[in-house]
């Protein structure tokens, strides 16, 4: 890949995906000729009405779903919102208790301490040193209050995979239902909500090669959930606002292409998340491998460096070209250690130099290479010029 003429490695596919071709050309129509409002009864209308549905089927079929339980958003975060706040506010009744993880992305985390402030309580799960929730510690949590489990399907920024089914089933032989934010499982994960127990899932498009801007909410049919914004009576009365045709067209096709042949593109994928992950132990002392070493993302590399930054670690690999992360993309203009790094453990320190590599369709074996015959060269001279380096480390 090459910008302006200069080489550039991508290889932060967690923070956004670019746009498939095919993607791109089946949206193009609706920005233009067929503009028509899928709310309005005439002829221009319909042609902007029938592909919204046909993308709602194809979102259902990647799922395991029936299209009449896919409701589309703008985005992830308003789906996770959706999922916390609209069962809390349906249920409050029943009871005010909602379990999550202490490692979910924020969009979940917030959501729970805005609900905080109104009287709900919540308990955030602690994670092991890999990232994962133990399920019996579910069953302890839940009580008779308890309205609501979330716990991601994979991790956004150390890409452990979740056992959400054996948590699904918890939830449910106690009778609360089970949400997933499953936005960076999608494409990588096969997704079936019935044989998985879930019922709601929020995805992503611009997670696996679709548009930004456009998301759905999976509500499995009698969930009990309230209405997030008011208006018209788009999404069947239950998610008002004109829906953003082109995308949701964009996000039919890239969900349709990106769960297609989920094996096959693991396999390619995780050849190089090794080579990455072997090379850079391999090469570069006082490093450790930060989520679970085999139930983890297939493109996934997130790696911690002592005595670095990871902020001046990005800085100089922009400089070589290479685009990459040290965690989310929603904090990275944070200065606090990722929440995600310090729940398993790692010392704040230690936390604040990690690297996230994260690998996608554009990326090839040259690539990889590029990146493990530079990067040991950035470390180093980093730590010699950080005062708290050792004289001797290993």
């Amino acid at each position: 890949m090459t910008d302006g003429g200069r080489r550039l490695v991508y290889m932060d596919h967690a923070a956004t995906t670019p746009a498939r071709p095919e993607v791109a050309r089946a949206m193009l129509p609706y920005f233009s000729e067929r503009f028509g409002n899928p709310s309005s009864l005439y002829a221009l209308a319909r042609e902007a009405k029938g592909p919204v549905e046909e993308a709602r089927r194809r979102v259902a079929a990647a799922i395991g779903a029936t299209p009449e339980e896919v409701y589309f958003t703008s985005g992830g975060t308003e789906a996770d919102n959706w999922a916390i706040k609209g069962v809390a506010a349906a249920n409050r009744r029943k009871g005010d208790h909602i379990i999550t993880s202490s490692i979910e992305h924020h969009a979940i985390l917030h959501s729970c301490q805005a609900l905080e402030k109104q009287g709900y309580r919540v308990t955030y799960l602690p994670v092991d040193e890999f990232g994962r929730v133990e399920p019996g510690a579910v069953e302890e949590a839940i009580t008779e209050k308890t309205i609501l489990v979330s716990v991601m399907a994979a991790n956004n920024e150390i890409g452990t995979i979740q056992p959400i089914k054996a948590i699904a089933k918890i939830a449910h032989d106690n009778g609360v239902p089970f949400h997933t934010d499953a936005v960076q499982a999608i494409g990588a994960v096969p997704i079936d909500v019935n044989t998985m127990g879930l019922d709601l899932l929020s995805l992503s498009a611009h997670k696996f090669g679709g548009p930004k801007g456009i998301g759905a909410l999976y509500v499995r049919k009698g969930t009990r959930i309230g209405t997030f914004i008011d208006g018209g009576a788009q999404e069947r009365g239950r998610r008002a606002g004109t829906e953003n045709v082109p995308g949701i067209v964009g996000l039919g096709r890239a969900i349709e292409l990106a769960t297609a042949d989920i094996e096959g593109h693991n396999r390619r994928l995780a050849a190089m998340r090794d080579r990455l992950i072997q090379g850079i132990l391999g090469t570069i002392p006082a490093t450790r491998l930060n989520g679970h070493p085999t139930e983890r993302l297939a493109n996934n590399v997130n790696v911690a460096f002592r005595y670095v930054e990871g902020e001046s670690i990005l800085l100089m690999l922009d400089a070589l070209g290479i685009a990459a992360s040290t965690g989310s993309a929603c904090t990275s203009a944070s200065l606090e250690p990722s929440h995600v790094l310090t729940a398993c453990g790692l010392a704040p320190e230690h936390a604040h130099g990690s690297l996230r590599l994260t690998l996608g369709d554009v990326n090839t074996e040259r690539d990889v290479d590029y990146v493990l015959s530079v990067l040991p060269g950035v470390i180093e001279r980093l730590r010699k010029m950080s005062p708290l380096t050792p004289e001797r480390y290993e």
